[in-house]
């Protein structure tokens, strides 16, 4: 079957002598695995820069539902981000997302609404001049809610620790280490009724941010087991020192 849809590409993997093998997360089928002949050779360079992470493109290709591994015919820029590439700061959040992205989403259905989530927060992020350094953080929390596993901040206001375990913000400090402070319970809760274009107000320290983006791993990894160490959050971190 011959099909045309948008997708987000998540990861690649090199595959014989110039093709690649593309995780894609599409509007239509969610997500699928492709092979992209010659993705890698001299005559087709462009094919390999569409298949960077968080690439918005749009493709047509051969789609059995026996096969876990499809082709892909033509492969084409859906829409091409301005900054996220050149920007070394952006580019390190992208590369972060991809991977969170590609270890938490399994969805092999049309799942149109997180997929518009995503392409939409994404053409924000890119054209965001100033104050974008908590993107990540926003769309972390947000994307619990097209996950499945949004966590309840809403119970204590202010107050309280926020409980990773639980997924809620309790009165009593936790007994077990999963869980944020009270500064840091304030923020995450700050973050959670944040609108996209508000990330820029959200003011907060370099430690501060680090503590939330582990909390919020930390709340992944309970959720989803083959979550892993998120190796491209050392380089993340080393970006924003």
């Amino acid at each position: 079957m011959l099909i045309s849809t948008e997708g987000i590409v998540l990861h690649s993997i090199k595959y014989g002598e110039s093709s690649v093998i593309a995780t894609i997360f599409t509007r239509d089928f969610g997500r699928q695995s492709y092979l992209v002949n010659a993705a890698r050779s001299k005559k087709s360079q462009n094919k390999a820069s569409l298949l960077q992470p968080l690439f918005l493109a749009d493709l047509v290709a051969y789609q059995k539902q026996s096969s876990e591994l499809h082709r892909v015919k033509e492969l084409r820029s859906n829409q091409v981000y301005q900054n996220i590439p050149f920007e070394i700061a952006k580019s390190a959040q992208a590369i972060f997302l991809a991977e969170v992205l590609y270890k938490s989403i399994n969805e092999q259905e049309s799942y149109p609404e997180m997929f518009d989530f995503i392409k939409n927060s994404l053409l924000y992020f890119d054209i965001m001049a100033t104050g974008f350094s908590g993107f990540h953080l926003w769309f972390l929390f947000r994307l619990t809610e097209y996950l499945g596993i949004l966590p309840d901040t809403g119970r204590s206001g202010f107050e309280g620790w926020f409980d990773i375990k639980k997924g809620a913000v309790v009165h009593f400090q936790p007994s077990h280490p999963f869980y944020t402070n009270r500064e840091a319970t304030g923020y995450l809760i700050k973050l959670s009724s944040l609108k996209i274009h508000e990330i820029g107000i959200f003011e907060i320290s370099r430690k501060m941010r680090d503590t939330l983006v582990s909390a919020l791993i930390d709340y992944y990894q309970l959720h989803f087991d083959n979550l892993g160490e998120i190796k491209s959050l050392n380089v993340l971190r080393e970006v924003f020192k």
